[in-house]
């Protein structure tokens, strides 16, 4: 199980990811840096990483970070489903209820530790 810290703005959450080929593919890519969506409860950001569905879920319980395929987007959940299926990775250690504080637009950083 591997780990990534996310930093948006002030905010920092770490997350377990499994090894699908989707987080292979997002861990080849790091770091990442992005800048913030929201949509519901959810923050979502645009990655450079080009992956297939692989076994997309359309349901995703709070805490799970999972690869958008249509958006080429991580998403981070907090309370909302998907807008359509995406693969789930990981989830997020701790509360994902603290992603609420999140702006539009504010800078995204992805690393692995």
């Amino acid at each position: 199980m591997t780990r990534i810290q996310i930093t948006i703005g002030d905010l920092s959450v770490t997350a377990k990811l499994d090894e699908s080929k989707t987080t292979g593919m997002v861990l080849d890519a790091l770091p990442i840096e992005s800048r913030a969506q929201l949509w519901g409860a959810e923050v979502y950001f645009s990655i450079p990483v080009d992956a297939e569905e692989e076994n997309a879920q359309a349901d995703v319980p709070s805490g799970g970070v999972a690869y958008w395929p249509p958006g080429k987007a991580l998403c981070l959940f907090f309370g909302q489903k998907p807008y359509s299926p995406v693969n789930v990775i990981g989830e997020i250690e701790g509360d994902a209820k603290v992603l609420a504080s999140v702006s539009e637009g504010e800078a995204v950083r992805v690393e692995k530790i």
